[in-house]
């Protein structure tokens, strides 16, 4: 049994808005500036619009298929850094946790924002909620990882210390990238079928 020609076309369609956003997020992620163990790039700005465009299914596959590119050694991450080294450093619980964010958030799209979701303003209070849980979730698993893999590689290392380089210089800049990934998605999602 084939699948009709509308099928293949949102399949196909669905592919092209994927790949479009893997792009999307790689190029944002080479645009870095080097800020202590952790690079300031507009990775997460476009993690967040992406997701928050495209529809979490397609998000969190778009983000995969980065994160898989990278594992494979396509230098897709900040400072054209690509391979299972970027996974293994401190920084790798980072990429990991907009993987791990991306499938809750999709879980709480799913389960609780859709049905919120229906109208513009709604999108945008929502938008803001889906990324501040992101943003925590990323942090979360991000903060676990460095103090880890930095304990093995370096010698322990306290929790106030990684907070201080790994969290707390990002706060302001994510809060703005969080804002414009919101006003993004809802300018651009009018223009990417669900």
């Amino acid at each position: 049994m084939t699948d009709s020609p509308k099928k293949r076309r949102s399949a196909a369609y669905d592919t092209a808005v994927i790949a479009i956003s893997a792009a999307l997020i790689t190029v944002c992620s080479w645009i870095s500036i080097p800020l202590g163990p952790v690079p300031f790039t507009l990775q997460t700005l476009a993690v967040l619009a992406v997701f928050l465009t495209a529809g979490g299914r397609r998000g969190t596959i778009a983000i995969a298929v980065y994160l898989a590119l990278g594992a494979v050694g396509v230098p897709v991450f900040a400072q054209f850094k690509g391979g299972p080294a970027a996974f293994a450093g401190p920084t790798g619980g980072f990429l990991i946790g907009f993987l791990a964010a991306s499938l809750i958030c999709w879980l709480l799209e799913k389960l609780v924002f859709a049905r919120l979701m229906t109208s513009t303003k709604n999108r945008i209070i929502f938008g803001f909620v889906i990324s501040v849980i992101f943003e925590l979730i990323m942090y979360t698993v991000g903060v676990i990882w460095f103090m880890t893999v930095y304990a093995a590689q370096t010698g322990p290392v306290g929790l106030v210390t990684v907070l201080g380089w790994c969290v707390i210089p990002f706060i302001i800049p994510d809060i703005v990238k969080m804002a414009a990934a919101v006003i993004i998605s809802s300018r651009a999602s009018r223009f990417v079928r669900q």
